[in-house]
């Protein structure tokens, strides 16, 4: 049998419990000379085992314990600082883009488009059932130059949907072939476009976010969708 017995502890003086661990000398993890490995195979199914566990976990707690997790507890907690710039980080064709959140009122699916007549301008596609409403549906893709072809997921799972947005009252519509969802930063983590950007991108983009080993461009709603306006006149 395993007896336990409390002696103090000589760097405290606090009584600590103290096991024969017999599994450790004469049992499984010893020489298993113990003449119970026949019943019980291994000592984790032994009830001497089991005891000297119940012993550890019902001992009373030390002073220098309490003490100890006390001042843990008692320590200020560094809360995490959001970041102050909240966008929905959508894609379009190989370019990851960035909107202020509150500029989006919902994110739905893909749904038929109805042509306009007499409307050909290549930003106004038509005109789109939302929740019972018609409401413009334009293309950032061409406002912002970008060539629309849809890169491969990489092995993901992705699904084109319809970002419907409202800014200053207007209320439009547009197809992104990709939504990550809400993505949190701080406004230094903000990098100059790259000269590779087309004209027409850098126009409307007050930086570029680093993420995911890739390079979303934060666009400037204020003058993205006065420009949207602008064009569907």
């Amino acid at each position: 049998m395993s007896d336990a017995a409390l002696i103090p502890s000589p760097a405290t003086g606090d009584l600590q419990i103290v096991l024969d661990d017999c599994w450790s000398r004469i049992g499984i993890m010893g020489d298993a000379s113990c003449p119970e490995l026949e019943k019980h195979i291994h000592c984790r199914n032994c009830p001497v085992y089991a005891a000297a566990g119940a012993k550890l976990l019902e001992r009373s707690v030390s002073q220098s314990y309490r003490q100890e997790w006390a001042l843990h507890f008692a320590r200020p907690k560094a809360a995490p600082k959001p970041g102050a710039i909240s966008v929905v980080l959508f894609r379009i064709g190989p370019e990851w883009l960035a909107l202020p959140t509150r500029a989006f009122q919902e994110v739905a699916e893909r749904r038929k488009v109805h042509s306009i007549p007499h409307r050909r301008k290549n930003t106004l596609l038509g005109l789109v059932n939302v929740r019972g409403e018609l409401v413009v549906c334009v293309s950032l893709a061409s406002v912002l130059a970008i060539k629309h072809s849809t890169p491969a997921g990489n092995g993901r799972a992705v699904y084109e949907r319809l970002l419907v947005a409202s800014w200053d009252s207007q209320r439009v519509v547009f197809p992104v072939d990709e939504v990550h969802g809400v993505l949190r930063f701080d406004p230094d983590e903000l990098r100059d476009p790259p000269a590779t950007l087309s004209k027409s991108g850098t126009s409307y983009t007050k930086g570029v976010l680093p993420w995911q080993n890739r390079l979303a461009m934060c666009l400037d709603a204020e003058l993205l969708f006065p420009a949207l306006s602008a064009s569907l006149a």
